[in-house]
């Protein structure tokens, strides 16, 4: 018997050069590591059903849903600012995608299923590790308000992985708004081929974007959209690790958690990808690359604007509205984590001060913002004068607010999957033992209420714990 799954698939109706029809490649062994209940009742999916038999090996690629139309997406993209003309998904099957009871349009895809023509010289699997890792920061990310892609299911292959040496296998199903990145619209630009740029602009319009019109209003619409994600990831210091053209999600989504990471102690510069080795994407750049990378997004819209001088004036005002937008949101986001709820000019300069009191010391970025809620945050430093003068003006702004403790408990997680703790998880389940990742993942699905028996969650890494470097894990 073959699950059956209620597909409606408008990417696979697009021209065949948009894809490469690609089945799954069965693996030896399948076995179940989790399948996320929630999810999937709101994507009008039966969990019980994807614990099965049947469902199992459809997760792992064994079997082909009924419904299904896999294929393997064609993109470029500029990696670390080096331009390659010819990426795609090189270690991803897309089944197909589902349409929800609100008309939610969604791709249910296969991560780790096998070699496809985009693979080069990849062996097209996942080794556990980098499963685990974006099922906990994805879900993560999702309990705490951020626009991602979900981790619909995670399966082991019972096949090894060669990396460094051998490592377990498994398949995570990636649940996205869609999959068309900047570098979908770059592998049509890079060969001049306009048909396929106002079919691909159209159909993101429809998907994404619906009663906006024209490419330069699509412009307008993903700027906003990525203002405000970035805007998020610097309030709650996520570092993506990879933000190349190919990893920037038309839909606004954040997509690829490669050598992503939550800041520990905070500073502007803090790396943690072992592959950004001179800090492209450091936590302080990352409103930067996006810029960049729209830069990139709106050179592909040109030939549908009439790549004259109007149009690259017009372009070019869209994407210098970035600034505006995210100074904004993080502005409204930062207030929020101090307690703030109204607006005042100086507002701006009260969170730059204690930002730069928090790098001047490394004090953790999610306990010190947790500890203004608690009156604990000044244990975060270990010289507290400047702290202490800081706070003092502090709580002269927020004495006018009517319920300060509250909006900050709201705005500052006391949970994120921090690094040791992911890395903690991965070991395990490297090992065969998944338990510290269900636990993980069950303290992390509600990251702003304090529980007593998760307490240990919620402290920074001891000096031997710490995770200074991140890894790709492809």
């Amino acid at each position: 018997m073959t699950l059956a799954l209620p597909f409606d698939n408008s990417y696979a109706r697009l021209p065949d050069r948009f894809h490469a029809r690609q089945a799954p490649v069965p693996v030896a062994a399948p076995g179940l590591i989790a399948v996320n209940h929630a999810l999937a009742r709101d994507l009008g999916l039966d969990p019980a059903a994807l614990e099965t038999p049947e469902g199992i090996a459809a997760l792992a690629g064994n079997s082909v849903p009924e419904g299904a139309e896999p294929l393997a997406q064609a993109y470029a993209g500029h990696q670390f600012g080096g331009w390659v003309p010819q990426l795609g998904d090189g270690r991803a099957i897309l089944l197909g995608e589902v349409v929800t009871a609100e008309g939610r349009r969604a791709d249910i895809q296969l991560k780790g299923a096998g070699r496809t023509p985009f693979s080069r010289r990849g062996d097209g699997r996942a080794a556990i590790g980098p499963v685990i890792r974006e099922y906990i920061l994805s879900e993560a990310m999702a309990a705490l308000g951020v626009p991602t892609t979900r981790a619909l299911a995670a399966v082991t292959t019972g096949e090894p992985v060669w990396r460094e040496t051998a490592l377990p296998g498994a398949v995570l199903t990636r649940v996205a708004a869609s999959h068309i990145r900047v570098g979908t619209f770059q592998y049509f630009a890079a060969r001049e081929d306009g048909e396929a740029l106002d079919i691909l602009a159209r159909h993101v319009i429809a998907r994404h974007y619906p009663g906006v019109e024209g490419p330069l209003a699509l412009l307008d619409a993903v700027t906003v959209r990525q203002a405000r994600l970035i805007a998020r990831w610097m309030s709650l210091g996520f570092i993506h690790g990879v933000m190349n053209t190919d990893n920037m999600a038309i839909s606004g989504e954040t997509i690829d958690y490669g050598p992503c990471a939550f800041l520990d102690g905070y500073h502007p510069r803090k790396v943690f990808s072992s592959i950004d080795q001179f800090g492209r994407y450091a936590y302080g750049n990352q409103p930067r690359v996006a810029v960049w990378n729209l830069a990139q997004f709106a050179s592909c819209l040109l030939p549908l604007m009439g790549a004259e001088g109007p149009a690259v004036e017009a372009a070019s005002e869209s994407i210098n509205r970035f600034p505006a937008i995210y100074e904004a949101e993080w502005l409204r986001l930062f207030r929020a984590k101090v307690g703030i709820t109204g607006a005042e000019a100086e507002d701006h300069a009260l969170i730059a001060g204690l930002l730069e009191i928090m790098a001047g010391q490394n004090a953790d970025f999610t306990r010190v913002f947790r500890g203004l809620a608690t009156g604990m945050a000044a244990a975060e430093f270990a010289d507290t004068a400047p702290f202490e003068d800081w706070q003092r003006a502090w709580r002269d702004r927020i004495a006018a607010e009517p319920d300060p403790e509250a909006v900050m408990r709201a705005a500052n997680p006391a949970y994120i999957p921090r690094n040791h703790r992911v890395e903690e998880a991965i070991r395990a389940a490297t090992a065969g033992d998944f338990a510290p990742f269900h636990r993980l993942n069950a303290v992390l699905s509600r990251p702003f209420e304090d529980r007593a028996g998760d307490a240990a969650f919620a402290l920074a890494p001891l000096p031997d714990e710490e995770v200074r470097r991140t890894f790709c894990g492809t």
